[in-house]
């Protein structure tokens, strides 16, 4: 058995090599060895030059939003509320309907669409922007007219920032009325029930950018008297406020009668973070809440309250906001002294009271409550008025921020824009939003706290990583982003999507996926700890890499060099494997020389690397990379921007491999047909993304196409 083994290796090996032409191609780059430098990379240098400009051009977005905001704060200063104002808009839903009579209807005028590359072939129209409202809000309500009128002042701005910094992609103003605009335009379709449920105050980005964080808790009442349709209305709410929160804010749900239980036993007595996975699992337990015995509220305030403030005390928390959130259908005993005993004078906690139900009755008590610890009171009595009235509490806890006017720029983590495109099925792309608050400058009511809206823009995170090329951190390497809540903002082993028949879709906490479940090596969260404090520094682990979609894996020492991207959440980590890894080679050859094997007919570039920058400058788009080399090289489109670096690269690699295809194209002459028809192709790749091929036998023969 063994002299049958090594006659077989031997036989493949010699077939190998006689028809790959490993043996010339290492010749030949022995013969060139002389004239190479061979450069050692040096990680932290580059993770470092890499994030310098991830933040110029993420401040350029920044600068984009600054600029809206700053035009929508003056255009509302400038305007007057007119009660009786007529205007007609472009409601993104309507526009370019016609009526029986061919007329367009109203709000819904000739809006020209072209599909842009730039927006993934969608139908846009790049002048202006256009109004979409969701199905509950009345599209001539006089605050929408107004806000909509004011915020015409933002299309020249919209268009302007586009043209300054062509990467950004979609600008928005999401208004605290209701409206959204959106540049540039698009045309909205509504769901199969012709219903629109996208609500902008509803999303993320609004929430994060209209108030700071916050610990709450939510104390609901379920004592007899609440049960049918107010326990509904209760649960609701409950969950409408849960949807409020994000990452950044800590929630604990009370639930009392006759005693005080914390829905979720485990967390007895503390608030845990109000991320994806806790929000779902409250939502469960809600869910199955019942109603029975007698309420008694003091308990659940007392207990609230400590809570509250052993969470302060200890400097655990958002370190921000504190609020009560009270559901019930009224409160009858004598409350005063738990307020004044942990509340007052200094009121560090706001109390809001939801009272569920038509009942009056107690409408005095539970206001009172709300109005003695700088809250807000609201009374909820059907199920569609929810919505509306928990969004109120945004308002009164993002006061301090629009009295003292402090902009935050806050940065969302990644999300999937398919939300907001859902009519338009498309790629699915991570992005990540920067949004800004939008504050009424009014003297007259500048102590209200009055916030308009807030202005965003996406960032498509394959843009930032662009700034991070592969061919620069060599064989294994790759970048990734996370945020300071640990997650992952993008890696190569982040798979949000999954197949469910043939269609692809997110999975559920595709966006709060931490560093530790990719990196998992990491076992002692130095890595994690490291990055989420925003630290700069370098780290090595032997990690398993799976390859060839994970069925096989190698066993590799990566060096992991990391850093803050400043001005932003997010760290940036750079990976380089040891070995093959840490060196660059750096060929000189004359670009004539080059050019003439450039231009062989089996050559081709990876089309997903960047040699070029073809995606900006519409004359460009047509262009395939190697195309775009060639014209760079030979002067043809003087304003094409390239990497020199790796055109370097890939003259180089066409210079040395070019003999290989006369190597090839020999052997295929002169193959007899029947003792080796089983070669069918050669082919190489360098590490500069140049590749060449060689058939041995009719294209058609081939037996994996």
């Amino acid at each position: 058995v063994k002299s049958w083994a090594d006659a077989f290796s031997g036989e493949l090996y010699s077939i190998v090599t006689k028809y790959s032409g490993s043996l010339l191609l290492q010749k030949k780059y022995k013969d060139v060895e002389p004239t190479l430098k061979i450069k050692e990379v040096d990680g932290l240098e580059l993770v470092k030059k890499f994030s310098e400009q991830m933040e110029s051009m993420l401040r350029r977005k920044v600068e984009a939003v600054e600029r809206l905001v700053e035009a929508a704060e003056d255009a509302d200063l400038n305007h007057e509320y007119n009660s009786s104002l007529e205007f007609d808009y472009y409601n993104s839903v309507l526009i370019n309907e016609k009526d029986e009579n061919d007329n367009y209807v109203e709000l819904g005028d000739e809006f020209i669409l072209e599909p842009n590359e730039h927006f993934n072939n969608l139908l846009v129209n790049t002048t202006y922007s256009d109004i979409q409202l969701p199905t509950n809000v009345y599209n001539k309500d006089p605050d929408i007219l107004n806000g909509v009128y004011m915020s015409e002042a933002l299309n020249p701005i919209f268009v302007d920032n586009f043209e300054r910094d062509p990467t950004l992609t979609w600008q928005y103003f999401g208004s605290s009325t209701g409206f959204f605009r959106l540049y540039p335009g698009i045309k909205w379709l509504p769901d199969e029930n012709g219903v629109i449920s996208f609500d902008c105050r509803n999303r993320g980005w609004y929430i994060q950018a209209a108030t700071s964080p916050k610990d709450i808790v939510i104390i609901v009442d379920v004592s007899g008297s609440m049960k049918g349709l107010r326990m509904t209305i209760a649960k609701h709410t409950i969950v409408t406020i849960l949807d409020t929160l994000g990452e950044n804010d800590f929630v604990n749900i009370i639930a009392y009668n006759d005693y005080v239980h914390f829905i979720e036993p485990c967390f007895k007595g503390i608030l845990v973070q109000a991320d994806r996975d806790n929000r779902e699992h409250f939502k469960q337990l809600v869910d199955e809440l019942q109603a029975k015995g007698v309420g008694t509220v003091n308990k659940a305030l007392t207990e609230s309250f400590k809570i509250l403030r052993e969470f302060r005390d200890a400097g655990q928390g958002g370190l921000c906001n504190q609020a009560i959130m009270l559901i019930t259908d009224g409160a009858v005993e004598d409350y005063e002294a738990v307020f004044e005993k942990y509340n007052w004078p200094d009121r560090k906690v706001r109390v809001f009271t939801y009272l569920i139900g038509r009942e009056v009755t107690f409408a005095p008590n539970v206001k009172w409550i709300a109005c003695n610890n700088k809250g807000y009171y609201t009374q909820i009595s059907t199920l569609a008025d929810v919505q509306e009235n928990v969004m109120e509490y945004l308002h009164v806890l993002s006061r301090p921020m629009v009295i003292n006017h402090d902009h935050d720029i806050i940065w969302t983590e990644a999300y999937m824009d398919s939300a907001l495109f859902a009519s338009q099925a498309q790629s699915l792309l991570l992005m990540t939003t920067v949004a800004m608050p939008v504050f009424s400058k009014k003297n007259e009511t500048r102590s209200h706290g009055i916030l308009l809206g807030v202005v965003g823009s996406d960032v498509p995170l394959r843009e930032l990583l662009k700034l991070a090329p592969r061919y620069k951190l060599g064989v294994h390497g790759y970048a990734f982003l996370n945020t300071n809540n640990g997650y992952i903002l993008s890696h190569p082993d982040l798979r949000p999507l999954y197949k469910e028949g043939k269609k692809l879709k997110p999975k559920p906490n595709y966006n709060s996926v931490d560093l530790s479940e990719v990196e998992w090596e990491d076992q002692d969260e130095i890595l994690r700890t490291a990055m989420i404090n925003g630290e700069t520094g370098y780290l090595s682990m032997d990690v398993k890499v799976p390859v060839d979609k994970g069925k096989r894996v190698l066993f590799l020492t990566n060096d992991y060099f990391f850093t803050d991207i400043s001005g932003t959440p997010f760290s940036l980590g750079v990976v380089l494997s040891r070995g093959h890894g840490e060196y660059i080679l750096l060929g000189n050859t004359s670009v004539e020389e080059g050019l003439h094997d450039l231009l062989q007919p089996d050559l081709s570039l990876a089309n997903e690397w960047i040699y070029c920058i073809t995606d900006i400058d519409p004359d460009h788009r047509k262009l395939s990379q190697l195309e775009a080399v060639i014209r760079f090289l030979t002067g043809e489109e003087p304003d094409l921007e390239c990497d020199e670096e790796l055109v370097q690269e890939v003259l180089f690699d066409a210079v040395v491999t070019a003999p290989m295809e006369a190597y090839w194209t020999t052997l295929a002459l002169n193959m007899s047909t029947e003792t080796e028809a089983a070669v069918e192709m050669a082919f190489l790749g360098t590490r500069a993304g140049l590749m060449r091929s060689a058939l041995y036998v009719g294209s058609e023969k081939i037996s994996n196409r």
